[in-house]
């Protein structure tokens, strides 16, 4: 679903990497995890991969389109989640919604029909029809994950989703997470909330200092002899940034 290859981005000319010949695969109906520490390259990964950063070199495929040949077509099959939720606050939840909607070209019925589902999980039947700049800070991340989902993409970019969202919104995102990947579409998932990455994600992917670390199950680390629990892991790791697993 996700193909990257080679991929590298720097910024101020060159002077800076913020990512370093990173490739990685992301299979159909996975949940993945991409974790790191800050600055480790993962936002701009996911920026990359949506078309927002270009990037100095390298390939991204999705779902068998190239992003850097056929980018409109590529950016069809995604959906994104930034880790700063961006909406136009000038619109109501349901035209900020109904505007991206239309942007993927989901047909009305449709999307009524799964806006309505939508807010019944996240609660905001209630709140959809105000303005966007009177939302709270929670309230603007769910509208930002109700988009994100309502074209039903191949690929799902989550960066930070569950900032700012009440426990029964984060339950409900895991669950729509999983739903989502069971229809045989693949959800990327950025988070530093690391027992939520343990428990929802069928690999995960550890960036460090641009460069990645390691690939695989948590099982798979385990039985390298690691400690138990993916923080354990993960500051193991990241303490050693250049040696590979």
């Amino acid at each position: 679903m996700l193909k990257i290859e080679n991929l590298t981005k720097t910024y101020s000319g060159g002077a800076v990497t913020a990512v370093s010949n990173l490739s990685l695969h992301v299979k159909e109906g996975e949940i993945f995890g991409f974790i790191g520490p800050n600055g480790a390259g993962k936002s701009t990964t996911i920026k990359c991969i949506t078309g927002i950063l270009n990037f100095d070199s390298g390939h991204i495929g999705i779902a068998g389109i190239d992003l850097g040949t056929n980018p409109i077509e590529a950016k069809k099959v995604l959906g994104y989640v930034p880790d700063s939720h961006g909406v136009y606050e000038s619109l109501t939840g349901a035209e900020f919604i109904n505007f991206i909607s239309d942007v993927y070209g989901v047909p009305a019925a449709d999307c009524k029909e799964r806006l309505e589902a939508l807010l019944e999980r996240f609660a905001l039947k209630d709140a959809i029809n105000n303005p966007l700049k009177s939302y709270s800070h929670g309230m603007k991340q769910k509208v930002s994950v109700i988009a994100a989902f309502i074209h039903k993409p191949k690929l799902l970019l989550l960066d930070e989703p569950l900032t700012g969202l009440d426990p029964r919104s984060a339950y409900e995102l895991k669950e729509l997470m999983r739903e989502h990947c069971k229809e045989g579409n693949t959800v990327f998932f950025s988070s530093h909330v690391l027992d939520v990455v343990e428990k929802v994600c069928d690999r995960i992917g550890i960036i460090d200092q641009g460069s990645l670390v390691t690939v695989c199950t948590l099982s798979e680390l385990k039985e390298k002899g690691l400690d138990s629990s993916l923080e354990s892991l993960f500051l193991k790791i990241t303490e050693k940034p250049k040696e590979r697993l």
